[in-house]
């Protein structure tokens, strides 16, 4: 670990650097330096080509050479020299600015061209396009993979279990058997239904000037068509135009984002603790890692600590991606600042998202069923079949069925000849008793193998 991690105030860029640093390279100061520089340089080269401004109808090669280098945003050294200019501006946007007129004006663009650059708009044209951009891309590159990593490796459990008979427990107590196969298709079917709804989530973007009435656009050229000029800009970025906004686009849909992650989340702290209490009652062996540490003082113990660190990270990720829900969309008339600073922690919620979700996928590869364990527990627990049982004699028509197998099953252990011989006192017909005698614990699973083969 090198000094800046040791020193680092966030676990995400010490501890954790390693698991999210495909989120850094989209969340970070130059990251979002980079998607502002695309969004000017897009803007620059849609206003020339309407040919509505002679001093930029016609663009040299040169300058339509760095302007498609910047519309892939900058390297390091370009980040390092907006941050410079900032310092001279205390204006993070104003100092993109200058950086694009800087680079264009290397590029030979002399003094009328360069005013086209940032032409008639407001910081949060540029901000709102930015930020949509990034979370298009942490969405596509980072949530939605590791998501249906996760989904993928509950749905090989699920094939690979079908048929795999185990005890359920219902308030934690013996109930109905289900299989391995069916619970975990379950799971995936939980996380791929809530990785669409994450995909779903439409992307918003404005492009409308200070207030959201293209009223600087007007005054500078009223012959333009400047909605179908937005729509053009927002449309060619892979965004859905949002022409009803004040300065800021009201950040709607990253709240509808935020909440689609946030329910991701929720499914995987729910399978995390089902992970971990099968693995503390023996459904699941760890494999151990040569080398590692389970406890300071008690050297026997593999503990389940991908699983707890995936649920950890999970709260935390969900305790911001609710608040950004909750507080993004309000906003004092037609702009206050609060935003601004809580966008900017957006990437530190996707980044605890992240380590989750991979944490998980490490404790998966580490797990394999001990279907010797989950064969016994189910033999052990005969009573189980009592809701067969009063189900058989209820399709007979026998009275109280559900009352009698209360009595002869509630609170205590039943095995297999005491309740063969409680059906076969029950008078039913030859090929429903038959039918109860034959059944097992590990028989009585309904459609469950069906169900884990349905996905």
């Amino acid at each position: 670990m090198t000094e800046s991690r040791l020193t680092a105030l966030s676990p995400l860029d010490g501890r954790y650097a390693d698991k999210c640093a495909d989120l850094a390279a989209l969340f970070s100061e130059a990251a979002l330096i980079g998607y502002r520089v695309r969004v000017e340089a897009a803007w620059y080269r849609q206003l020339a080509r309407t040919g509505a401004f002679a001093s930029i109808a016609a663009l040299p090669a040169a300058l339509e050479s760095r302007l498609a280098a910047l519309s892939r945003g900058v390297d390091e050294a370009g980040a390092r020299r907006v941050k410079e200019l900032e310092r001279q501006t205390n204006h993070d946007v104003k100092a993109v600015e200058y950086y694009v007129r800087e680079q264009l004006a290397a590029a030979g663009a002399r003094a009328e061209p360069l005013e086209f650059v940032h032409f008639a708009c407001t910081s949060e044209d540029i901000n709102n396009l930015s930020y949509a951009l990034m979370l298009v891309d942490a969405r596509e590159r980072v949530l939605l993979p590791v998501i249906g990593q996760v989904a993928d490796s509950f749905a090989a459990l699920a094939a690979r279990h079908a048929g795999t008979a185990m005890l359920s427990r219902t308030h934690g107590q013996p109930a109905s058997p289900t299989t391995l196969g069916k619970e975990a298709a379950n799971y995936t079917a939980r996380l791929r239904r809530a990785a669409n709804a994450l995909l779903r989530v439409e992307v918003l973007g404005k492009w409308n000037g200070a207030v959201g009435n293209f009223n600087a656009h007007v005054a500078g050229h009223p012959a333009v068509d400047w909605r179908a000029e937005s729509r053009r800009l927002i449309e060619s970025l892979g965004l859905t135009p949002n022409e009803h906004t004040t300065q800021i686009e009201p950040h709607d849909w990253i709240a509808e984002y935020c909440d689609a992650l946030a329910r991701a989340d929720t499914i995987l702290v729910d399978l995390c603790r089902d992970l971990w209490s099968y693995i503390s009652i023996g459904y699941f062996i760890q494999r151990p890692v040569a080398g590692e540490v389970g406890s300071s003082t008690m050297p026997h113990k593999v503990n389940p600590i991908a699983f707890e660190n995936a649920e950890g990270n999970a709260g935390l990720a969900n305790a911001m991606l609710r608040h950004f829900a909750e507080k993004l969309p309000v906003s004092r008339w037609q702009r206050d600042l609060t935003d601004s600073t809580v966008m900017r922690n957006l990437g530190v919620a996707f980044a605890h998202s992240a380590i989750a979700w991979r944490s998980a996928l490490a404790g998966l590869a580490r797990i394999e069923p001990d279907t010797d364990r989950i064969a016994a527990d189910l033999d052990a627990h005969w009573e189980v079949l009592a809701e067969a049982v009063q189900t058989v004699m209820r399709a007979n028509g026998v009275a109280g069925a559900y009352e009698k197998l209360k009595e002869f099953t509630r609170g205590r252990d039943v095995g297999a000849a005491e309740l063969r011989a409680f059906v076969a006192g029950l008078g039913l017909p030859d090929d429903a008793r038959t039918r109860l005698e034959q059944l097992t614990p590990s028989t009585y699973t309904g459609l469950a193998e069906a169900l884990a083969r349905a996905l």
